[in-house]
């Protein structure tokens, strides 16, 4: 058996390549860095902090990190947009070769991008023990690159790190066992600490001069819905019905979405209602202060659907499904699919629903980092 990760120090190299992810990630670093502090000169725990640069975001300039008071990463391989297997394979490069450099104990990685199995898979090559935040989570659908993200980045990962039982039950289900825990979610962690810095921070609502519980959130990122006019068309068909000039729909419009507009030929559709105020895409705390105020949120987005239930605010998923299904189960989110009155009639009976445990008390991260240390000196 190895030495007590807390009496010989450990190195933990962390894979992002998202907004969301930096967000979730940033808890847990919070966490390795209380903890290092409390250590004072007890052998190291240190994090080496990766972004691949998967997701180019404008809004995470310097002014993100310093907003959010969190660490930037130590290494930016700057590979962007791609087909989905140039840009994984290209990543797996950059990380094996960090990897070789830097020597981690461990491996860990969010969610579902790319940049978490190029993250997994270059570290399994290299019998470097992999941790995976948000573990088991599925939505059985195959046609999702997503999905096919998670499932195999689980199938790797030498310590499963879920949010719910259902996660659990989902590994179990494929045999996975071993070096499964149920954690709670650092996004519940996240939402806490976000939500209370942004009532501090954001002026968001008065700059678009909107009243609490009076306006709808919408965001539409999700290629299944941008990259399908019928789809597509039936969401902004939606928008342009429901929004009322006492309760607009408000939409930070995706450059991606707005280019899919603009190529199907939809700007009449998304103009048909002058309601519908589309705004650009919003600093994270601003996101989060709509998010917060929202009377209803309308999104294909897995992240803002539970945001949502964080914030107490009832959803509406422009999806056939979902990966957060206690929040369905709870009734706090509605599954509408794109068609145009499917999603008018889930916003008319949308309603808040009851309290989920499963998310924890938010010290997801205090626990994540717990099991990373019970974890090392068993390998």
């Amino acid at each position: 058996m190895r030495p007590n990760p807390e009496e010989r120090g450990m190195k933990i190299l962390t894979v992002v390549g998202a907004r969301p992810q930096f967000i979730k990630a940033a808890m847990v670093s919070r966490a390795i860095a209380r903890r290092a502090a409390a250590r004072g000169a007890s052998p190291g725990l240190d994090e080496i902090l990766v972004h691949t640069g998967q997701h180019y975001d404008e809004n995470m300039s310097q002014v993100f990190f310093d907003q959010l008071r969190i660490p930037e990463p130590q290494y930016n391989l700057g590979i962007g947009s791609g087909r989905h297997g140039e840009m994984t394979g290209r990543m797996l490069a950059e990380i094996e070769n960090l990897l070789i450099h830097e020597r981690p104990d461990w491996v860990l990685v969010y969610g579902d991008t790319n940049s978490t199995l190029a993250g997994a898979l270059a570290a399994a090559k290299l019998h470097i023990p992999v941790a995976h935040v948000e573990a088991g989570l599925r939505s059985f659908n195959r046609q999702m690159p997503e999905e096919v993200n998670r499932v195999l980045t689980d199938h790797m990962a030498r310590l499963l790190l879920c949010p719910t039982r259902a996660a659990i039950e989902n590994l179990r289900r494929e045999g996975i066992e071993r070096g499964v825990f149920q954690v709670g979610d650092v996004m519940y962690d996240a939402a806490l600490t976000f939500g209370a810095l942004a009532e501090q921070q954001s002026t968001i609502l008065a700059t678009l001069e909107l009243e609490p519980k009076a306006y709808l959130l919408s965001t539409v990122h999700r290629a299944e819905n941008t990259d399908d006019p019928y789809r597509l068309r039936g969401i902004l068909s939606a928008f342009a019905q429901i929004a009322t000039s006492e309760i607009p729909v408000v939409l930070p419009l995706h450059p991606r979405t707005r280019s899919c507009i603009k190529q199907f030929g939809l700007d009449p559709v998304l103009q048909a209602n002058s309601q519908v105020r589309v705004i650009p895409p919003v600093p994270f705390l601003d996101m989060v202060m709509l998010e917060k105020h929202a009377r209803t949120i309308l999104t294909d987005s897995g992240g803002v659907q539970k945001e949502a239930y964080f914030h107490g605010v009832p959803c509406v998923t422009l999806r056939e499904e979902t990966e957060w299904v206690e929040t369905v189960a709870a009734g706090w989110n509605t599954l509408a699919g794109a068609a145009e009155e499917a999603i008018v009639q889930a916003v008319a009976r949308n309603r808040p629903g009851t309290m989920i445990e499963d998310y924890g008390d938010g010290t997801a991260a205090e626990t994540v980092l717990d099991r990373l240390l019970e974890s090392a000196s068993s390998y």
